[in-house]
């Protein structure tokens, strides 16, 4: 399959991360850094059931400007397993990773579906120690794709395990299902999914992630203090324009809301190139420009 991947996406993977770890609240959590140290921070948080490996395709084209970091949440990837979850606990996490970075100044985070939640939380609450926040097609009035599904009796549990590694990444699906012409991102997305058990191969997560409390994100996200925007797929079923009207009203009309052309909920595999191009142009714009007020109102 080699010679059959684009050009960009072969020089990319070739980047090898650093691998690192750090206990928060007792538990371990994994991270992958890439990059100078001597670089502004930027952070970047999986959806839920994924892991920092979504972003392992994606993070080598921000180094130039940039010290990169994906990181486990618990319950995901190779990160520590919880007896319970929570926004405010994953919030904790990313804060606890930026610390063992140490970066020269605050970060930008950058959080996919759950993820984007998770960001929103960590926004509200840690903002004065962030350098900005993009929400990456997240709603605000109705839970995470993979929550719905999971609720729903759908997806993600009992996991399953198989005989071998083939025939565990056949099965891997994207929730909510949508069409995805990048099949060799699957493959590299689905194939480090997976861990290998004395029964067989299995996947990494923790189906308990699910059970966390929703509660709201509408006032988490009107007391974001610090820069923020909205990033959503043209065709998401999950962030459809008039959600996407609804955040930029709690965003109190003072943040970029973007449409990434021909992407669904998963634009960053679908549409990577045109994602990378949007992130990098509007972190150019915040690296050169003046914030004003998030929260006028405030």
């Amino acid at each position: 399959m080699g010679s059959e991947l684009p050009a960009w996406f072969e020089r990319v993977t070739k980047v090898v991360p650093e691998e690192r770890i750090v206990a928060v609240d007792g538990c371990p959590i994994h991270y992958l850094s890439w990059g100078s140290s001597q670089l502004p921070g930027l952070v970047l948080i999986h959806g839920g059931a994924a892991h920092a490996w979504w972003w392992g395709f994606l993070a080598p084209m921000f180094t130039e400007r940039w010290h990169v970091v994906a990181l486990d949440l618990s319950g995901h990837g190779d990160s520590g397993r919880r007896a319970e979850y929570s926004k405010e606990t994953w919030s904790r996490e990313v804060m606890g990773v930026i610390g063992d970075v140490g970066f020269p100044g605050p970060p930008v985070v950058v959080g996919h579906s759950l993820g984007g939640m998770v960001t929103i939380q960590t926004a509200a609450e840690y903002g004065d120690r962030l350098a900005g926040a993009v929400i990456v097609d997240t709603p605000v009035r109705r839970p995470d794709p993979e929550s719905v599904q999971a609720a729903r009796g759908q997806a993600f549990g009992p996991l399953k395990t198989y005989p071998d590694l083939d025939a565990a990444k056949r099965r891997f699906r994207l929730i909510p299902d949508q069409p995805c012409e990048n099949d060799y991102i699957i493959d590299y997305i689905a194939e480090r999914s997976l861990k290998q058990t004395s029964e067989g191969w299995t996947w990494k997560f923790d189906p308990n992630i699910f059970a966390f409390p929703r509660g709201t994100l509408a006032d988490r996200l009107q007391a974001v203090q610090t820069r923020v925007a909205l990033f959503r797929g043209e065709y998401s079923v999950i962030v459809p324009p008039d959600i996407a009207e609804y955040m930029y009203e709690l965003m109190h009309r003072n943040a970029p809301v973007v449409s990434i052309p021909e992407a669904y909920h998963h634009l960053i595999l679908d549409q990577p190139l045109a994602f990378v191009a949007a992130l990098r142009t509007l972190l150019a714009d915040w690296a050169h420009s003046s914030p004003r007020s998030p929260n006028p109102g405030l």
